[in-house]
This record gives C-alpha cells, sequence and structure tokens, in this order.
C-alpha cells in the first residue's frame, strides 16, 4: 500500500488517491465552503485484520485531505470463499469490527458510511442467516442508522459465469430507513443490488434524501454492462448526488469484483471513477446548492403524478 502517490484533478473538486504518501495527502487537502466526501475503493479478502488495516487507512488519509465523512464498500469487513467461511466469520453490530470502526470515527472526529456488514441474524445459533447491513456512524463513534439490504442477487447468468444465491444465507431487510442528516447533507441508504430498484431511490427522495449511497461488490460481467448507466440513471431521476464505493479485483481464486467506484452529481455527470484494478479513494466535493439549482430548473418531482395515475394499467 505505500509507494508514489497517484493525484488526477478533474473539475477542480475531485482528487484521486492511488498507492498513497500521507505527506503527499496533507499538500492535497481539499479547500472549499463546501463538505467532502471520500468514496473509496477496497480489495477485500476473508483476512479481517488485513481488510481494517486497510479500511482505517483509507479512513485516515480521507481525514486529512478535509473528508467530512467516508464510504467504504459492501464487504468492508471480509469476503469470503465459501458459504461456510462467510457465515463463520460474521458478528452482531457489538462485535470488534463495528467496535473498531467506532472507535476510529470516534478519535478523528469523522462520519463513515459501512456498507454491506455482514451482520448475524435474530436466532443466530438456530438459523445461521445473516444481514446484509449498512451502517451509518457519526463523528462520536455512535451506530446513528442500520438499512439491511432488501434486494438480494439471486440471479444465474450462466454464460457470464455468475451464479450467486443471496437469499440461501442472507434474511431481506423488512424497510427502508429514513435518510440520515450528515454533514454532508442527508444520505438515503441501499447496498449494491438495490441499485436496480428504482422505487427504492425514489422513495428515499421523497423523504428528503439528497445523497444516494450504493456500497457495492458488483461482478465483472454486470459491472461492465450496468454500473455507470444505473448509477447514472439513479442520479438523473432523483436529482440526487449519488455516492458508490466499491470493490475491485479479486477476492479469492472464484470471485472477481468490477470496480470503479462512482461519484455523480445531480445532473448525472461523473465526477469520479477509481478505475478497475487499485484500491484507492477520490473526495468530491458535495454542493448542495448545485442540487437545489437542478431540481428548481428542471422540477421533476413536481411534474410527478399521483401514484393512482401510474396504477391506471393494472388490473383488479
Amino acid at each position: 500500500m505505500v509507494g508514489s502517490l497517484i493525484l488526477r484533478f478533474h473539475r477542480s473538486s475531485i482528487c484521486h488517491f492511488s498507492r498513497r504518501t500521507s505527506s503527499i495527502i496533507s499538500q492535497c487537502r481539499m479547500s472549499s465552503s463546501h463538505p467532502v466526501a471520500a468514496v473509496c475503493q477496497m480489495t477485500c479478502t476473508a483476512d479481517k485484520a488485513a481488510n481494517f488495516a486497510v479500511g482505517a487507512r483509507l479512513v485516515e488519509e480521507a481525514g486529512v485531505a478535509g473528508a467530512s465523512m467516508v464510504f467504504l464498500p459492501e464487504g468492508f469487513d471480509y469476503i469470503g470463499s465459501s458459504l461456510k467461511q462467510t457465515l463463520e466469520l460474521s458478528e452482531t453490530l457489538s462485535g470488534e469490527t463495528i467496535t473498531r470502526y467506532s472507535e476510529l470515527a470516534r478519535k478523528l472526529g469523522i462520519w463513515l458510511s459501512l456498507g454491506g456488514f455482514h451482520e448475524q441474524g435474530e436466532n443466530w445459533e438456530i438459523t445461521q442467516r445473516i444481514y446484509n447491513s449498512h451502517v451509518i456512524i457519526n463523528g462520536q463513534g455512535d451506530i446513528v442508522s442500520v438499512y439491511r439490504k432488501g434486494h438480494l442477487f439471486d440471479v444465474e447468468l450462466k454464460e457470464k459465469g455468475v451464479s450467486l444465491k443471496e437469499s440461501s444465507f442472507t434474511i431481506p431487510g423488512p424497510t427502508l430507513v429514513p435518510p440520515v442528516q450528515t454533514p454532508i447533507g442527508k444520505v438515503g441508504l441501499a447496498v449494491c443490488y438495490d441499485l436496480r430498484f428504482p422505487e427504492h431511490s425514489l422513495a428515499l427522495q421523497r423523504h428528503g434524501a439528497e445523497i444516494l449511497t450504493y456500497p457495492s461488490a458488483f461482478t465483472v460481467a454486470t459491472g461492465t454492462a450496468h454500473w455507470e448507466v444505473l448509477l447514472r440513471a439513479r442520479a438523473v431521476e432523483t436529482q440526487c448526488y449519488v455516492l458508490a464505493a466499491a470493490q475491485v479485483g479479486p477476492h479469492h481464486p472464484k470471485r472477481s469484483s468490477y470496480g470503479h467506484a462512482l461519484a455523480v452529481d445531480p445532473w448525472g455527470a461523473v465526477l469520479s471513477d477509481l478505475g478497475g484494478t487499485d484500491s484507492g479513494l477520490a473526495l468530491v466535493q458535495v454542493d448542495l446548492q448545485k442540487l437545489r439549482d437542478t431540481r428548481r430548473d428542471m422540477p421533476v418531482q413536481q411534474h410527478r403524478r399521483e401514484a393512482q395515475y401510474y396504477r391506471s394499467l393494472d388490473t383488479d
């Protein structure tokens, strides 16, 4: 992880980190009246200690660079090489992994989005089933929201070499959760496959979301085909910022992730793309005035018809 620091600046609001050194990061600290979010990319394995070391380093570097909130990807805690290992490594919200990140958030005074945590479900000893949970921790180290993934990835794409039945070991979350007021704005929570369901993002927008976040571990096949277009679509239809932390590269011999952690503005423009090879982070300024201007100039939400209008083709 130590080496030369590659910085690429885009539109004067983005600073990419790939292979980092703290001395150069401090020179890249973003100075702006707008809050800064850090969108991260990781390559996690079954080694939880190594994964935490990488995640903590990203959080620390984001803090040095001026970020108010850091977004880690789905499976930030680990990605197991088998179903047995995936279940054995799972924890509760009071376990070591979340406790360590809470302590880190409190130490740095920074908010964390920890998406795709393997949380042991109710009656764990009997059911051996987990939730795929998106955890928000504030700058005091407190858990302020937990969203449990509602749409589970049960997909068999034989020609693409993709086969997974998430519902065989994961409990679908029962409800959406309200957007969370954070230092960068009101954040609406989702996880990975939720991205394919616009009803989810539109519901969060109706309840005040200004930023939508989709921590993910997209497969290479589905990511190549759909990742960017889906994220931009969610941004355009809700007129929200979209921040999508991602897993990248090989986790074990049977699984690799697409990467390309992305940030998109409310007009649908891509602000940052971390590529498909390395871990790293991107800093993004969240300009809520731009969001308000976009919604004022194209008042899509005001033009939306009542719910019954969209059900008018349904039969009894």
